[in-house]
């Protein structure tokens, strides 16, 4: 995986999952610029209100013991991609979005 891939981090103790951009991977941890999962229609819903204010992505970093597993974000056959997700309701890229907090 290349640095700014987007990827799902599964974690555990707590199980979760986090989808967002790969900043940081090294034998200490991951860094992630992203949102756990479970929120993701929460926060398109936040981006699209037409009074919202601009909502970035939190940086976050987990540390290797807590990782489970580092997936790619891909389109499988006719299930989309999470950012394929984002683009659709959105309307931009996850990167072109992001890009206004950098």
């Amino acid at each position: 995986m290349d640095l700014h891939s987007i990827i799902v981090v599964s974690l555990h103790s707590p199980k979760e999952k986090f989808w967002g951009e790969l900043l940081v991977l090294n034998q200490a941890g991951i860094t992630v610029r992203g949102i756990d999962l479970n929120s993701f229609d929460h926060f398109v819903r936040a981006i699209n209100e037409p009074d919202g204010e601009r909502v970035g992505f939190p940086t976050i970093f987990f540390p290797m013991n807590r990782v489970e597993r580092i997936s790619l974000d891909e389109s499988t056959g006719s299930i989309p991609s999470m950012a394929e997700l984002f683009q659709r309701k959105i309307g931009r890229s996850l990167s072109e979005y992001l890009a206004q907090f950098a």
